[in-house]
């Protein structure tokens, strides 16, 4: 069996109009990037009542700064619609949920290391709850924006002539 829509409990294949098109992507990407947001706000906010500083190095001849509350809740949403938007380019494409889940886990994983590479200088309680942070935001947008993009592989769909 070749299409995987035939394992389903209804084994009929969605008609290739239903593909998702860019402004699905990007608002796949808004909606997981809005909750990763707010989870990962909520995770700064929690940090902060137990003491952690967040503070980091920006450059490497800055000094120590403060993470701004507002961070925690706008970059996971900046990420993952411009992570959905650059998985667009993949429509259409075999394998297409595949290559975006696996370069999405790169790139997530090469972010963290952005945190864990800081300076002596930044407490190790801060670089684990940014990492921490990292870790929510993949597993809510990566492996979401790769299963809609799976929905426009090659056979995934089907024209039909109703």
């Amino acid at each position: 069996m070749s299409s995987p829509w035939l394992q389903s409990a209804t084994p009929i294949a969605p008609p290739s109009s239903a593909n998702p098109r860019v402004r699905f992507l990007a608002y796949t990407g808004l909606v997981t990037g809005a909750w990763s947001g707010l989870i990962c706000l909520l995770i700064y906010g929690l940090g902060r009542l137990l003491g952690v500083p967040f503070l980091v190095v920006t450059r490497s001849v800055d000094p120590l700064g403060q993470i701004p509350w507002l961070a925690p809740l706008l970059v996971p949403i900046a990420f993952a619609v411009l992570g959905a938007l650059a998985a667009s380019l993949l429509r259409g494409r075999s394998h297409a949920g595949r290559i975006t889940f696996w370069i999405g886990t790169v790139l997530a994983l090469g972010s963290a290391v952005g945190p864990l590479t800081q300076p002596a200088d930044v407490l190790w309680s801060t670089r684990v709850w940014l990492v921490v942070m990292h870790v929510v935001t993949w597993f809510l947008v990566v492996p979401q924006v790769a299963r809609v993009v799976s929905d426009s592989e090659p056979g995934a769909s089907v024209d039909r002539d109703d």
